[in-house]
């Protein structure tokens, strides 16, 4: 398929994921929000405990000394903050601006000039100058026009572009949990290999490295009832029976994830 086909695949795989309007309409909360108090938890440990993984390993090797340095979809920081003694300025691109402050308050302590950009990608891209290397970790899932995206990525980009995705969709280990509690059963795509497929149909050189996920999902049961919640559209009072299930389900601990690094130049 050409790049046009596989693009709306994607977007058609990826609205599939919607959840449905009788389950939506009872969420206590927003089922897709994220807490910046969690992504920051993980950027203070990406800081303290340094990832030789590929993603860094790519960003790091083509990133110039005092180079400039785009992080999209950024949250608090944990793909580019701990590149901070070769970071000449970060441009941070993210929908929300909590993440952002937090992000920022990383920055100012280890004294890497940033500037921020309210927003989703590609729509602010016209507030963004060119960068010699640009990230965007973990945030594909979360964009319907990918072939959108990838273009302005590596259009505001010299050097090179690296993502790093999950092999699966970051909620498909929830399925079992979907149907347990609502009959409901979730989506297999769109996997990794999907955005690979599209972005060579775009024309760029990709390259793709994969890896076991260096961090565990949760650190104990009782969060990752907390989190099963929000996502499946529960009371928080039922977390309890949440934890119940996950253990009769044979789902704790969850396995890791595969991460997959993408990058071309």
């Amino acid at each position: 398929m050409d790049a046009e086909e596989l693009a709306a695949r994607w977007r058609e795989r990826l609205e599939s994921w919607a959840i449905p309007d009788e389950i939506l309409a009872q969420a206590p909360v927003d089922p897709w929000s994220h807490s910046p108090e969690r992504f920051g938890t993980r950027t203070d440990r990406a800081l303290s405990e340094p990832d030789e993984g590929p993603t860094m390993t790519r960003l790091s090797e083509a990133l110039p000394e005092k180079g400039i340095l785009l992080d999209v979809g950024s949250g608090t920081g944990a793909a580019s903050l701990p590149l901070h003694e070769r970071i000449g300025h970060l441009h941070a691109v993210d929908a929300s601006s909590s993440m952002l402050e937090g992000l920022t308050v990383r920055a100012d302590k280890l004294g890497v000039p940033v500037t921020t950009i309210v927003g989703r990608w590609p729509d602010v891209a016209h507030q963004v100058p060119v960068a010699d290397v640009a990230i965007a970790a973990h945030v594909v899932y979360n964009v319907p026009d990918l072939a959108g995206f990838l273009r302005a990525l590596d259009g505001h980009t010299q050097g090179r572009v690296v993502l790093e995705l999950p092999h699966r969709h970051p909620m498909s280990w929830m399925t079992p949990l979907w149907q347990h509690f609502h009959g409901v059963d979730r989506p297999v795509r769109p996997i990794a290999e999907d955005c690979v497929a599209l972005a060579a149909a775009l024309g760029f050189a990709v390259r793709v490295e994969e890896r076991e996920a260096p961090l565990e999902r949760f650190t104990s049961l009782a969060d990752l009832a907390a989190s099963v919640c929000r996502r499946v559209c529960l009371d928080p009072a039922r977390a309890e029976e949440v934890a119940e299930t996950v253990l009769e389900l044979g789902m704790w601990p969850v396995p890791r994830d595969r991460w997959v690094t993408v990058w071309w130049d």
